[in-house]
């Protein structure tokens, strides 16, 4: 009850805000005659692509749907993306130790390589691991410009992987040059820079960026610390070969090393033998995208590779196992307006993937999937639905299902709700690997959401409350020790609440809520690490002083169990930040922050380590 009373007080404080007239900030869109808001303190949280794969308004959408933009981000500060994600409904985090350690996102309670993750439009999954999801321990917020967040299962539009939902990340794409430089506790240095132009026909950025810290204990009862250390850049741009096609391209590379603590985790391990993972990761996509009057249409080959290597210089310097994932992915898509209320979205795509480990051959495996959503908008009604067929060349064909609906109420408020289906054919791991079994199924869910939405998260007031549920069935799980097998059936339901908004003037707060109830349908326990309840909030104020920004952050989560069996609990915590920043001129901008200011002692994952208080300062320039 005491995270419902925090909840309440929150919103409470801020209602009269949110009573306010909303529709004092629209405009009239010319080509769709439909009211957009126009105030956007954090720029392009108003526009989304994990809807349908393809540019559209938010308000176009039944499903939810959350946007992040750059300023949002930099006002978090720092390089630890889930610190971002942790302000969004429905989301909870689980980290193996420091910054850069195992990191697992799980959205509405769904397992997190249940999460599909893009990347400038690359999907992201490593192929060689044995769930095949994306680690975010290896995704810093440095060259990081937007983020946009599903809730639900989308398979229809995105296909394998989508169960839980769909993270897009975009790469920023400054207009001149931007460096960074931030210093803190564990003797930790981020430093990053950007810079960009464009012109008549072409546009062209370069990103990047370098972090290291000498961490913290991955055993949380060690002393030594485990570090880690991160390059990564990207490259991007494009040019018009004609005025309605262009010709683009972005490849990212990403260079990590993280220390850990010995086998089995996690054990303590002497500072004279640090084990430690190296993780390079290579992404890239060249394609061509054509805008009509009345279609568009994109095409393009995609490439994603993630090379491990584990270390114990124990026993000598050769890494002791060594992981191999690619994928090549070729696709179309397009967007077809039938009329000027209804609109086709459609696309077709095949996917190579293979591993290899020290232990495990070669092994490939092909995805061919086509899709197709038909959506209506017009008179304040938003409808779609879709279908999608994808065929694996292990164990065939699957059909998903899904729509979602959006009804103005009046101004920018309105009723939305969706159903969607999600599925996850089998990794290559799974199926070759270390107790692999071929005559594995594909994983499957049935997901449904209903609620009310005042705004977008980005605009002068929002709030949203929403009812949620998903089933899942045929979880593959691994059986000691006969392998893995299709074993489970679990069942997330919940609610979730956010409210966002302009208190008064120069001061801005939020707030955001949720119940999540996470169940093996089997056994009737909660699922690993899926705490129930979970709440963050917080202010922003602009100081009349010379433009000095203070603003404080409160996470809490509720407890919850780090095994399936519920036999070893995780206590809740509640984490307070503070941060502050100073312009010094128009180009240049100091800024500081103290993370976990009341020294809380928790942990995410059993045994694990986590940051006590911690204290760091850097400095922005703009050109």
């Amino acid at each position: 009850m005491k995270y419902l009373f925090l909840l309440g007080c929150s919103l409470l404080s801020t209602a009269p805000a949110v009573a306010q007239d909303a529709a004092a900030d629209t405009a009239v869109d010319d080509e769709r005659g439909e009211e957009l808001v126009l105030y956007h303190p954090y720029r392009d949280t108003y526009i989304t692509v994990v809807a349908t794969g393809q540019v559209e308004p938010l308000v176009r959408s039944g499903q939810s749907i959350s946007v992040v933009g750059r300023d949002e981000i930099e006002a978090v500060q720092g390089p630890d993306l889930t610190r971002v994600l942790e302000r969004l409904p429905g989301v909870t985090t689980a980290r193996s130790g420091g910054l850069g350690s195992q990191t697992s996102l799980f959205v509405r309670g769904a397992n997190s390589q249940q999460l599909l993750v893009t990347i400038d439009g690359v999907r992201m999954a490593d192929v060689a691991s044995p769930g095949g999801g994306f680690d975010l321990g290896t995704l810093l917020t440095g060259s990081v410009g937007k983020l946009e967040l599903l809730r639900g299962s989308n398979s229809v539009a995105w296909g394998s992987d989508a169960m839980g939902g769909v993270l897009a990340v975009t790469t920023k794409v400054p207009n001149g040059v931007t460096g960074s430089l931030e210093y803190g506790a564990h003797d930790s240095l981020t430093t990053g820079a950007s810079a960009g132009t464009a012109g008549n026909g072409y546009n062209v950025a370069v990103s990047g960026g370098y972090a290291r810290t000498d961490g913290i204990s991955a055993y949380a009862a060690g002393t030594e610390p485990d570090g880690f250390r991160q390059w990564h850049g990207t490259v991007q741009g494009g040019v018009a070969l004609v005025p309605d096609l262009w010709l683009r391209a972005v490849g990212r590379y990403a260079d990590s090393k993280v220390h850990f603590d010995g086998y089995p985790a996690p054990n303590y391990t002497f500072a004279d033998t640090p084990e430690y993972q190296t993780t390079r990761q290579g992404s890239g996509r060249v394609g061509l995208d054509y805008s009509g009057n009345d279609l568009k249409l994109a095409a393009g080959i995609a490439l994603s590779d993630t090379r491990r290597a584990y270390y114990d210089p124990t026993f000598g310097a050769a890494p002791n196992f060594e992981t191999t994932g690619r994928s090549w992915r070729a696709d179309v898509k397009g967007r077809a307006d039938l009329s000027d209320k209804f609109v086709l979205d459609f696309g077709a795509d095949s996917e190579w993937t293979r591993f290899s480990t020290t232990f495990d051959a070669r092994q490939e495996a092909r995805l061919s999937s086509g899709h197709a959503l038909l959506g209506y908008h017009g008179g304040g009604v938003h409808l779609t639905g879709g279908v999608r067929l994808d065929d694996h060349d292990r164990f065939g064909s699957h059909w998903t299902f899904g729509a979602n609906g959006a009804v103005d109420l009046s101004d920018n408020l309105r009723l939305r709700a969706s159903f969607g289906e999600g599925f996850k054919a089998p990794t290559l791991y799974q199926l070759y690997g270390y107790g692999g079994n071929v005559a594995l199924r594909p994983e499957t869910s049935t997901a449904f959401d209903a609620g009310i939405e005042l705004g977008d998260r980005g605009g002068y007031r929002h709030f949203a409350v929403t009812l949620f549920r998903r089933d899942s069935r045929n979880l593959i799980d691994y059986v000691w020790p006969s392998g893995y097998f299709n074993t489970a059936r679990a069942r997330a339901e919940g609610v979730e609440a956010e409210l966002t908004g302009e208190l008064t003037e120069g001061l801005r707060g939020y707030a955001s809520y949720s119940y999540t109830k996470s169940v093996n349908r089997q056994t009737g326990k909660d699922l690993a690490r899926r705490p129930r309840h979970a709440f963050s909030t917080g202010l922003d104020w602009t100081t009349p002083l010379a433009g000095l920004k203070l603003g404080a952050d409160l996470r809490v989560v509720s407890e919850s169990f780090d095994d399936a069996g519920n036999f070893t609990r995780l206590d809740g915590f509640a984490l307070v930040t503070v941060r502050a920043s100073l312009p010094v001129t128009e180009q240049v901008e100091l800024f500081g922050r103290v993370e976990n200011l009341g020294n809380k002692r928790y942990q995410t994952v059993a045994g694990y380590g986590t940051y006590g208080r911690s204290a760091y300062a850097g400095v922005r320039a703009r050109w």
